[in-house]
């Protein structure tokens, strides 16, 4: 048996968990524990924090190892980070050796969580996969080589995803606070319901560290206004427009495309999840959309087996998927 860790990090917090596999058959993964922090790792001058990443999970994987009465050294540990693609340089740098210090870890996997999404969703397919959180992008593959929409951060893009999502119900209250056009009394009630009081917004989301995360947090909120309030409906097809947009671009230009969703945005329900098929059905007729085999801590705890196993992998590029191993 080999045994391996997962770690997924994104705008809302991080999730760990320990694994096993057979080496013969690495994707038969079995989870042996997990834990999970809903502080988000922070992101500074040098990109993601790699000693706020460690200080998280070392504590974690050796207390897991702990609890599974299995306190020797793991094959492998895969990270599937937010922003890896763009702000990875630190953890690319010193996470392989901090690791095999602290943990005895021979090998390392560090990948964009998408990278680790799509293997969760698909596995080792042809396809391309949608992640939406906090933040959005789409990753498709052909096995050969990679194809990235969106996934820019909320400043700049991660169109359709939950900060996306809450910022536009927010504008929306907010224009219907001022008495301007395009707002909605709904999501005025449940923004101040769950926010506060409508002038306070701005000092409430601007110092914070963690805006996406609380952005994200309103999309639930547009969703339940969604069936009796046009404003919200119409945030929601923007966003499935978006979704599928990404989506598209993400798709390998020939041969088979299915597309998975995956990533807790698509857990608000039917409200996005119906603009969403109409928007593919129209964009990717030949596409068809399936259902996500597993997360993306799944995918990372498969990424990491795979590694430890020495069986194929998704493709390796420098940006979405770096292996360190003796």
């Amino acid at each position: 048996m080999i045994r391996v860790l997962g770690v997924d990090s994104g705008g809302s917090g991080l999730r760990i968990a320990l694994g096993t596999a057979p080496r013969r058959r690495p994707e038969a993964v079995r989870t042996a524990g997990a834990v999970r922090s809903r502080e988000p790792v922070r992101t500074g001058a040098r990109g993601i924090d790699a000693d706020h990443l460690l200080a998280q999970v070392v504590p974690a994987a050796r207390a897991l190892l702990a609890e599974a009465g299995e306190p020797g050294p793991l094959d492998a540990v895969a990270v599937g980070a937010a922003g890896m693609a763009t702000l990875g340089g630190d953890l690319r740098a010193r996470l392989p050796e901090a690791l095999r210090s602290a943990l005895g870890v021979p090998r390392l996997a560090l990948a964009a969580d998408a990278v680790t999404a799509y293997a969760g969703a698909l596995g080792r397919r042809q396809g391309a996969v949608v992640a939406g959180g906090t933040g959005l992008i789409a990753l498709g593959t052909d096995l050969e080589g990679w194809r990235r929409a969106d996934g820019w951060g909320h400043l700049l893009g991660d169109c359709g995803g939950g900060a996306w999502i809450g910022r536009a119900g927010l504008e929306a209250a907010l224009r219907a606070y001022d008495g301007r056009r395009g707002g909605s009394a709904a999501l005025l009630a449940r923004a101040e319901a769950a926010l506060g009081p409508a002038p306070d917004l701005p000092g409430l989301l601007y110092p914070r560290a963690d805006r996406a995360a609380v952005l994200a947090s309103f999309a639930p909120e547009v969703a339940a206004c969604a069936g009796h309030d046009a404003v919200a409906a119409s945030v929601l097809a923007a966003a499935a427009g978006h979704i599928a947009d990404a989506a598209a671009a993400a798709c390998p230009p020939s041969g088979d495309c299915r597309v998975a969703l995956t990533g807790g945005l698509f857990g608000i329900g039917e409200p996005l999840a119906g603009p969403v098929r109409t928007e593919l059905a129209e964009r990717l007729p030949h596409a068809p959309l399936v259902a996500a085999a597993g997360d993306p801590l799944a995918g990372a705890l498969l990424t990491a087996a795979a590694l430890a196993a020495g069986v194929p992998q998704l493709p390796l590029d420098p940006r979405l998927l770096s292996v360190s191993h003796p």
